[in-house]
């Protein structure tokens, strides 16, 4: 149907350019605050207690800098983010978020904005980059038990054509049916993998701030 005219039209954005990284990152870390207590609560069943407590100061720290960094391309804004996270972050989050970021930056190199084919190609870059560090497997209970999924149907939704706001939006449904599935599996990275069987039966931490990291990107970027 034609719309009306003199009727303002709703675009949905289909890129993602610096400023919305910036705002991703920034949502991201008002997100951890709020959640930093059921992060800890989630690590005190099955590794040190500090997830929530570590989170919340790398991206305090990660806030602290963008300002310094907001008018430099999207790969400049991403390094910062994951050098600040592997030098303030404790336990294995720091390297591992830090990977996240780091390799995400050397896979948006020289950008200013990103297709829904260019935030595949650094997702990808990041998961890739986690498993490198962190040697871990998908159902190892794990943070990539939330970001491999999301990344499977954020390529299915870009076979479908979906745009920007449908593909984020699926791929952090998908994060959290990955954080879901993790309740079940025996770990076997990590603090919790010396629980062995007694680690089964809770959600994994690092599962459940990748989920909110994924969602906080599907209502930040999906919103232009």
């Amino acid at each position: 149907m034609t719309p009306a005219i003199g009727k303002r039209v709703h675009m949905e954005p289909q890129t993602i350019h610096r400023e919305d990284i910036v705002r991703w990152i920034n949502d991201f870390a008002q997100v951890v605050a709020v959640n930093r207590d059921h992060l800890t609560e989630l690590d005190a069943a099955i590794g040190d207690g500090d997830h929530g407590v570590n989170m919340d100061r790398g991206f305090r720290a990660v806030a602290a800098k963008l300002p310094s960094v907001g008018d430099k391309d999207i790969a400049q804004i991403l390094k910062t983010t994951g050098m600040t996270l592997v030098s303030t972050v404790g336990g294995a989050s720091g390297p591992l978020y830090g990977a996240f970021f780091l390799q995400e930056a050397l896979s948006s190199a020289g950008k200013e904005e990103l297709s829904l084919t260019d935030w595949i190609a650094m997702l990808e870059a990041a998961l890739n980059g986690i498993i490198a560090r962190g040697k871990a497997a998908i159902g190892d209970k794990t943070m990539l038990d939330a970001l491999a999924p999301a990344l499977q149907a954020l390529k299915d939704a870009a076979i479908r054509n979906a745009t920007l706001a449908e593909a984020l939006t699926q791929s952090a449904d998908a994060a959290q049916d990955g954080m879901q599935a993790t309740i079940p599996l025996v770990a076997r990275k990590g603090r919790a993998s010396y629980l062995g069987e007694r680690s089964a039966g809770h959600i994994d931490p690092g599962a459940a701030s990748m989920y909110l990291l994924l969602k906080t990107a599907a209502s930040t970027l999906a919103s232009g």
